[in-house]
C-alpha cells in the first residue's frame, strides 16, 4: 500500500511503520512461545509414565517473566518434580541393578522447539 509523504516527514513515516512491525513481531513471538509451552506440557502429559497418575497430572506451563517485549515460559512438574529426572534418565535400584529410563521430557522439548521455530517463521513471513 503506497503512501505519499513529504520529504520532511519521511523519517516520521518510516519510524511509524517500524513501530507497527515491532509490535506485530512481539505479539507473534509471544503467542508462539505460549503455544509451544502448552504443546510441550500436553506432550509430556501424553507420554509420561503412569502409576497413580499424579505425576502425569502435575505438569504446568507457567509464565515466569513477561514485559512488553519479553516472555519467559517454564514447563515444570509442580508437585512431583523430585522424580522427573529419575524417570527421564533411569536410576540405580536399592539392591543393585538399574531402572530403565523412560524418556518423555526431551522428546517433548524437541517437538516444542521445532513447533516454535515453525510458528515464528509463519508469523513473521505472513
Amino acid at each position: 500500500m503506497a503512501q505519499r509523504v513529504q520529504i520532511g516527514d519521511m523519517a516520521d513515516a518510516i519510524m511509524e511503520e517500524m513501530e507497527k512491525y515491532a509490535t506485530m513481531a512481539t505479539d507473534t513471538l509471544k503467542d508462539a512461545v505460549k503455544d509451544s509451552a502448552k504443546t510441550v506440557k500436553k506432550e509430556i502429559e501424553a507420554t509420561a509414565p503412569v502409576d497413580s497418575g499424579k505425576y502425569k497430572k502435575s505438569w504446568r506451563a507457567k509464565a515466569t517473566e513477561e514485559t512488553s517485549t519479553k516472555l519467559t515460559m517454564v514447563v515444570h512438574s509442580a508437585t512431583r518434580y523430585q522424580i522427573a529426572h529419575l524417570l527421564e534418565h533411569g536410576h540405580a535400584k536399592r539392591g543393585g541393578g538399574r531402572v530403565a529410563a523412560i524418556p518423555h521430557i526431551a522428546p517433548a522439548e524437541e517437538k516444542g522447539v521445532s513447533e516454535l521455530e515453525k510458528k515464528i517463521e509463519e508469523g513473521l513471513s505472513g
